[in-house]
């Protein structure tokens, strides 16, 4: 039967629960939900912990050695494999790469003027990893967007003023200047080659 939230300190719990799970799920961990409803049990009511200070330290220590572990792994493979796509892509035909290590392909070409770093810009765009995976699209969303052209990542900043209004590109964007080490969000992990197809509607 299905737990009924009729008071407001049921849904406020509930609610509470429910920010908790996502911003763990967000993190990453692996978690028993049924021990973390121990634990929140025990404190509500008072009961002692049922573990020590030493076996507490130990065991966030382990998760943390863990996890270092698997962003070093990511790091590299990332790294390795972007190095080893773009070394490809610039082999292409009709691809530039520019002293930076951005890679641009003209799709279609604008006759509109050059954007600057003063400008904002009405593009729509659709960026995928290096294996095909969408992680953002404005197509997809029906709308585009409107930003400063300084308010983006580096190899949006430098390909935007490569554009005419009117032109498509594709953006091969190297890790440094994309989101580096740090990766962004769930999709895109560290040291990530991104591919953005960029269509350049309006200078505003």
């Amino acid at each position: 039967m299905a737990t009924q939230l009729d008071s407001l300190t049921q849904r406020l719990s509930y609610i509470v629960g429910e920010n908790l799970a996502h911003q763990l799920k967000n993190d990453g961990l692996e978690l028993d939900a049924e021990v973390v409803a121990l634990a929140v049990k025990d404190v509500m009511s008072g009961q002692a912990s049922r573990l020590t200070d030493d076996e507490k330290r130990s065991a966030v220590e382990q998760v943390q050695q863990e996890s270092q572990a698997r962003q070093m792994a990511a790091h590299a493979k990332n790294k390795a494999e972007g190095e080893a796509y773009l070394a490809d892509n610039a082999k292409k035909e009709g691809v530039t790469t520019t002293a930076s290590g951005l890679q641009y392909k003209s799709l279609v070409t604008g006759s509109g003027a050059k954007p600057t770093t003063s400008d904002r810009v009405k593009v729509h765009y659709r960026g995928t990893l290096i294996d095909g995976t969408v992680f953002d699209s404005s197509y997809d969303r029906g709308e585009p967007i409107v930003f400063p052209v300084t308010g983006v990542i580096a190899g949006w900043v430098e390909g935007l003023q490569l554009m005419n209004v009117g032109s498509k590109f594709e953006l091969t964007i190297p890790s440094n200047l994309a989101y580096g080490a740090n990766g962004s969000g769930p999709v895109i992990g560290p040291d990530a080659t991104l591919v953005f197809e960029v269509e350049l509607l309006d200078i505003e």
